[in-house]
């Protein structure tokens, strides 16, 4: 892979890891399912209208709509209100490459290596530390949400394989309008249509830049390149470049928002980026 295709997926790694300083701020003036719910709507909506809906059946779009948009993304943005740490959120919801393929072995009947076991164990370790070590970074129902969420994130994961090679941005787009719904209808269950409208009417520029942000550099830009890299070099080349994210994103947290550093988080990330290698390691020995 050249050196700029090479810093090209840097640069995603970037804008993934990063995003969730971003979403920090945006949860200072919208409440998480409607920061959510809007975000969906803002990468449907003006595309379905110029876009044409991809070869996909109606389901594949609706359930990796439910699974990213509501599963990961809204369960993401409302633990990461009261209950867990952008930096920690950002690592811990890489554990979807596990869960993925743990998901794949039991729906998929693919195959399971014991390299990719020992790859899940050291993960799951990562995650006990954590678990042991919450501090005031994290709750057990934050950490237990946010495995939920990076289980979406690996349903959503084996949808995309199941369907195939299609225009990425058409099905992020068209597959975000079914976000909507269960987003908005949680936010009118749990944050209520007062705080929806104060919220919305009270929201100044930071708020709405981080949402331009979340469809454009997030969605758009970051999904858009990844899917270009993709098409043009193996996988195995590519998606390395993932691991990444957590370590901008602690980066970020750190930086931005002075979020502490402590031994434990940092023996936490080397112990599930370890397993992320291992499991890389693991599909490499088999090409």
């Amino acid at each position: 892979m050249p050196i700029h295709h090479q810093l090209l997926a840097l640069l995603v790694a970037f804008i993934w890891g990063t995003n969730f300083v971003f979403i920090e701020f945006g949860l200072e003036e919208l409440p998480p399912f409607l920061f959510a719910c809007l975000r969906f709507l803002l990468a449907a909506v003006p595309l379905i209208f110029i876009l044409p809906r991809p070869q996909v059946s109606w389901l594949a779009l609706a359930g990796y709509g439910f699974f990213i948009g509501f599963g990961q993304f809204g369960l993401l943005f409302w633990v990461m209100q009261d209950h867990l740490s952008p930096g920690l959120a950002s690592l811990i919801i890489q554990v979807q490459a596990m869960i993925t393929i743990v998901l794949a072995l039991l729906l998929l009947n693919e195959r399971i290596k014991p390299l990719q076991v020992l790859a899940l164990i050291v993960s799951m370790l990562g995650i006990g530390v954590i678990a042991l070590n919450r501090g005031g970074d994290a709750s057990l129902v934050g950490l237990g949400v946010i495995l939920i969420a990076a289980c979406s994130w690996a349903a959503g994961n084996l949808i995309v394989k199941r369907i195939g090679k299609v225009s990425i941005i058409a099905f992020l787009a068209w597959s975000s309008l079914f976000a909507v719904p269960p987003l908005l209808a949680m936010s009118w269950y749990l944050e209520g249509p007062a705080l929806m409208q104060a919220s919305i009417t009270n929201a100044g520029i930071v708020s709405w830049s981080v949402l331009l942000w979340q469809t454009l550099g997030n969605t758009l830009i970051g999904y858009g390149l990844w899917n270009w890299l993709l098409h043009r070099h193996a996988a195995s080349l590519v998606t390395p470049w993932a691991l990444m994210v957590p370590v901008f994103g602690m980066w970020a947290s750190s930086l931005v928002l002075n979020e502490a550093m402590p031994v434990w988080k940092i023996l936490a990330a080397a112990l599930i980026i370890s397993g992320l290698l291992i499991n890389l390691r693991a599909t490499q020995t088999t090409r």
